[in-house]
């Protein structure tokens, strides 16, 4: 076929001062693969290549094969002495090099290259996008050649527009942008805070979410190299996966942290942190193997689709929380559908601002409802605490009034040992008179009052050891400070011998030959196997192995974390056990683990409760 007639096979546009823009699209856009990227314009120029060039079979062309140079032809059309200005738009910010070859006037070709490969500054004009400007003053129609390399797989969008349109156009993208970015700013912001306030790391999590769903967005949208790195084109290569992955990661992360994931289902627990581990070597292969694998983002569809499904799954569990995460991750999960979509070319679904900024909204929409699940488990967390100061409250009122009914029982019986004494001593009086003369009486009754200061002597021990015992319930029932705790605990001697009934009340048994008969060990209340001789102490195997901290301020800090369910902070601790800030916020971490692990046996544990919490610890 004539190369004559391949040309005007083609269509080309018409620029019409009615329209604003044009979308390039099938036989308006012809394709020649170079495999060997050495093909010079000139040869492009000659009938042997001309004939070559195919139309699109999509509605945009893609680059297929990283490394190729993809040639492009295009014909516009100037009949109707058009009065605007006009341009050719690159939709695609991660193409490597754009040249474009534009007829002239006067004949023959001039040549300009762009792209993600050259610094932003040298661009016409300062827009995420690539652009090229079109002569006005060329009459009829001529044809445009556009040769095209990148590292990856880009999509070929070129559109006719009229610059006036462009810049109405792009003012209100950059505001949809700024609204964008407002939105993920004020979610970090407020998350950031929420962490600082409550010391939750569900709210780090979603801060890191958002920030690098923000970092991914810029560097997809080109917003990033336009003002985080102009003059650092390299970063545009692989910028984009390193958000990604921290994305995914996080997001992860902030599931397993909302969700309860190890408590609701330990099963799942474990898929996600193999999961993690399997995205950060792919992540790490990435950046030493080859860059270029970063282009598979299809493999951030199976973290989506563990959320979805452990949030699911933990909703019909009965954690109400997670019907606002599954509503949030199911819009994240559509918006991802959309781009595989708009990937694969399907030709039902069109190209144009709905689907080009459908993942930008659903991220938004997966954030809100992502914010309202928080405040729901936030809600849920108050109404627990709540009912358990309720509770506190009414146990105090019932410690309260047992410690006045007890008052009151001793003071009746006091009064009433009393009265007794002083009848006692009148008639001991009386008789000393009449038994002056009366010596074995005198006996007889002296006896008596042995025998009656006996008894008061037994009754004053008996009321001593009431009083110990009232006294340590309501110690062990109540929040009580630290000069009140060490009545009970006043020194290491006596928590050793706390510990040691604690440790082996069931009976002693060797960790290393389980041999039942012992001998006393080095150190205090310490037992050395009669038969292998392994000593263990008495703070083996227990919470308290391992610590700096007095025992008997150990022991308070138990009872305080254990009393107040793990809210009191770490700065009141240090102020109330005069132990600096970062020792009681490790040790009171470790407290709190073993609560989390032990929260079932913990739940009716009542006073003895904190004693679980020093005992039972795995041998690990």
């Amino acid at each position: 076929m004539p190369l004559c007639l391949r040309v005007s096979a083609q269509v080309p546009l018409l620029l019409n001062d009615e329209e604003n823009q044009r979308f390039f699209t099938f036989n308006e856009i012809e394709a020649l693969p170079d495999s060997t990227a050495s093909l010079a314009f000139g040869q492009v120029l000659s009938k042997q290549y001309a004939r070559q060039f195919r139309p699109s079979k999509l509605s945009s062309p893609k680059t297929g094969e990283a490394g190729w140079a993809y040639w492009y032809r295009i014909r516009i059309s100037n009949t109707n002495n058009t009065r605007k200005n006009w341009l050719l738009e690159f939709m695609d910010q991660t193409i490597d090099s754009i040249t474009v070859y534009s007829p002239r006037k006067e004949g023959g070709y001039s040549k300009t290259s762009f792209g993600a490969a050259y610094h932003f500054d040298e661009r016409l004009y300062h827009h995420k996008n690539f652009t090229h400007n079109i002569s006005a003053d060329l009459q009829g129609t001529h044809t445009y050649y556009i040769r095209i390399v990148s590292h990856q797989p880009v999509n070929v969008i070129v559109v006719l527009r009229s610059v006036s349109w462009f810049i109405h156009y792009a003012l209100d993208e950059y505001l949809f942008f700024g609204a964008f970015y407002g939105m993920l700013t004020v979610f970090g912001l407020y998350n950031l805070m929420m962490f600082f306030a409550i010391r939750q790391k569900q709210y780090l999590y979603y801060v890191l979410y958002n920030v690098s769903i923000g970092f991914y967005e810029m560097c997809t949208d080109g917003i990033a190299y336009q003002y985080v790195w102009p003059n650092s084109p390299n970063w545009n290569q692989y910028a984009y996966g390193i958000a990604l992955y921290f994305a995914s990661v996080s997001g992860m992360l902030f599931t397993l942290s909302l969700l309860h994931v190890k408590a609701r289902a330990p099963k799942m627990y474990k898929i996600f942190v193999w999961a993690i581990a399997l995205r950060s070597i792919f992540f790490l292969g990435c950046l030493v193997i080859d860059k270029c694998w970063f282009n598979y983002k299809i493999i951030e569809i199976v973290p989506l689709l563990l959320a979805c499904y452990t949030g699911f799954y933990v909703m019909r569990k009965g954690y109400w929380p997670a019907r606002f995460f599954v509503v949030g991750y199911s819009f994240l999960f559509v918006g991802f559908i959309i781009k595989l979509l708009i990937a694969l070319d399907v030709p039902w679904l069109p190209f144009g601002p709905v689907t080009h900024y459908s993942l930008s909204f659903c991220f938004i929409m997966e954030m809100l409802f992502i914010s309202f699940a928080i405040a729901e488990k936030v809600r849920a967390l108050k109404k627990k605490k709540d009912y358990v100061q309720r509770r506190i409250i009414r146990q105090m009122k019932q410690n309260e009034e047992l410690k006045d009914n007890i008052n009151r029982q001793l003071e009746e019986q006091v009064k009433e040992r009393t009265r007794e004494l002083y009848i006692k001593s009148e008639v001991i009086e009386q008789q000393n008179d009449e038994l002056k003369a009366m010596n074995l009486l005198l006996k007889e009754q002296s006896e008596e009052i042995s025998r009656i200061n006996v008894l008061l002597e037994k009754d004053n021990i008996t009321l001593h050891n009431d009083i110990e015992k009232v006294t340590h319930d309501r110690v062990m029932s109540a929040e009580v400070d630290f000069e009140e705790f060490s009545r009970i605990y006043p020194d290491r001697e006596t928590c050793f011998g706390f510990l040691a009934k604690l440790k082996w009340e069931k009976g002693y048994a060797c960790r290393r030959c389980e041999h039942t008969h012992y001998s006393g060990g080095h150190l205090p209340y310490s037992r050395r196997c009669s038969k292998c001789g392994y000593e263990e102490s008495v703070i083996s195997y227990t919470i308290l192995q391992n610590t700096r901290i007095p025992i008997n301020k150990a022991f308070y800090m138990i009872f305080l974390m254990y009393s107040t369910k793990g809210k009191i902070s770490s700065h009141k601790l240090s102020e109330v056990l005069d132990i600096r800030q970062s020792t009681c916020w490790a040790y009171s971490s470790r407290i709190k683990k073993v609560m989390e692990t032990k929260k079932k046996e913990l739940r009716n544990a009542g006073h003895k409760g904190w004693s679980k919490l020093v005992i039972d610890v795995d041998d690990d």
